[in-house]
């Protein structure tokens, strides 16, 4: 049955939970736009392709924004509670801090549990959604704009100059367009003026030129025999074709294979079958080198234990051969190493490919797991911090969440950076933020239990005014020894 003081710590969660999530979502979003403006302004998407890209971003980072909501929220309403004297009110009813923290222990289990769903399950989705409209947006040409005394070549083949255009976006004057045809020169058109349209079905550009010429050189590349042809006119139809400019839409079956695309049951496939692989290259590694090199099936565990007898007053092996023979085995040797080099360099590649893909894989996988349980952890830090300072509101608490959050971050990419590189196994370096926070959160929590004063900063006032006291003491004692000639 859930108590009063259960209502009321909940009902002062969740209000800053939801402000503190949507705010964190909104800046990791504006992050991301940030990186990716370049290629997508300019592109003439339209409001709904970008909403429907705001809203597969905002997906793919809710399991980043959760734990900053779930560490700042914590802190500020444990940190409302204590600046109203609500929290020491609580304790003087001889209610332990455990027992008021245990409403958002267990919300905070339930928030780690829909993160987990939510990134085994939805992330993927959202994931493969993201990648494949963002890609659509990437390579697709910038909207249509020609500018005044510009050259503009984003139309296939053409090349297209306007002296100046009329306020009425139609008119043009002094037009010139290169024409690409592929065999001496380009055909070279040039107008006075004309009238500049964009068919109803946008699919084409029309150019209804008057007064011009159009240049153009017939012939073989290499014959001399060449014609030059010049055509005057009074009109001129002139059409572009702009379907290069229409957003395509990609398949997601081209993205679906990625690792990003997958949950944790499929992940756990495609492990077991990148891990076969790379047993396989073992496999096959090893059997061409007793190939090459047969010596190798005689060295057991027995022999390497046997010294090789004494070679006298020989210094290396090469000694010990005949001149005759010298020169040869060393040619056969050098060749021998030099095939196994050759054998085995595209195994050693097509291996280290496998390996980096089979982390991917279990980076992947790992993740799905830490950031959930990163809720917690945040929650382990937050509250008994909030419970310290005793400060609501945005300004301290969001202070020490940003310091948190930035260590978790910093903690979770290096962790991830490590595994990529093969230094770190998968399990301490994607857990390495879970290892380094965890005991700060349950050594925060015994402060709290303590009524521990470690952010009071009148405690610390206090501490730098004895100190001050007693070299003030000790400066007076020495004087007074100095004048009775003491010292």
């Amino acid at each position: 049955m859930i108590k009063k003081l259960d209502t009321l710590i909940l009902k002062a969660f969740i209000g800053p939970f939801i402000a503190t999530f949507f705010i964190t979502l909104f800046v990791l979003v504006l992050q991301f736009f940030w990186l990716y403006i370049d290629d997508i302004v300019g592109k003439g998407v339209d409001l709904l392709t970008v909403a429907r890209l705001i809203s597969y971003v905002s997906a793919t980072l809710v399991p980043l924004a959760l734990p900053l909501a779930v560490l700042l929220s914590s802190i500020m309403t444990f940190g409302n509670l204590g600046e109203t004297f609500e929290l020491i009110a609580i304790k003087s009813a001889g209610i332990p801090l455990l027992r008021f923290m245990r409403p958002l222990f267990i919300a905070s289990l339930l928030i780690c549990g829909l993160a987990f769903l939510f990134n085994n399950y939805f992330i993927p989705v959202a994931n493969l959604k993201m990648n494949t409209l963002k890609y659509d947006i990437i390579v697709s040409k910038p909207a249509f704009d020609i500018k005044e005394g510009v050259f503009y070549d984003k139309i296939d083949g053409y090349v297209i100059k306007i002296g100046k255009k009329d306020k009425d976006g139609s008119t043009i004057h002094n037009v010139l367009i290169y024409e690409q045809n592929y065999q001496l020169q380009d055909d070279v058109i040039i107008a006075d003026r004309g009238k500049m349209t964009v068919t109803p079905d946008k699919k084409s550009l029309q150019f209804k030129l008057q007064d011009g010429w159009l240049y153009r050189e017939k012939g073989e590349r290499q014959s001399t025999n060449t014609e030059f042809v010049r055509i005057g006119f009074k009109e001129y139809n002139k059409m572009f074709d702009l379907s290069s400019f229409k957003l395509n839409k990609t398949s997601d079956s081209a993205f679906k294979g990625n690792y990003q695309m997958l949950s944790m049951r499929q992940l756990d496939k495609n492990i077991d079958s990148v891990e076969k692989i790379l047993t396989g290259y073992h496999t096959k590694m090893d059997k061409d080198l007793h190939v090459t090199l047969p010596f190798l099936k005689y060295l057991d565990t027995a022999r390497a234990t046997v010294k090789a007898p004494p070679i006298g007053k020989a210094k290396s092996f090469s000694e010990l051969l005949p001149d005759s023979t010298r020169a040869a085995v060393r040619e056969r040797t050098i060749s021998t190493i030099s095939g196994i080099k050759i054998n085995l360099e595209q195994p050693a590649f097509l291996y280290n490919n496998q390996r980096q893909d089979l982390l991917q894989h279990l980076i992947a996988w790992h993740e799905k797991v830490t950031l959930s349980i990163a809720c917690l952890v945040m929650f382990l830090i937050g509250a008994p911090l909030g419970s310290i300072i005793r400060k609501g509101g945005i300004g301290l608490p969001l202070v020490f969440a940003v310091i948190f959050f930035v260590i978790f971050f910093l903690l979770n990419n290096f962790g991830k950076k490590l595994v990529k590189q093969d230094v770190l196994q998968p399990i301490p370096g994607m857990w390495l933020a879970t290892y380094v926070l965890t005991p700060i959160g349950l050594f925060l929590t015994y402060k709290a239990l303590n009524d521990s004063q470690l952010f009071n900063k009148e405690f610390y006032f206090r501490i730098i005014k004895t100190i001050r006291a007693l070299r003030a003491k000790r400066r007076a004692e020495r004087d007074a020894k100095i004048v009775s000639g003491e010292l």
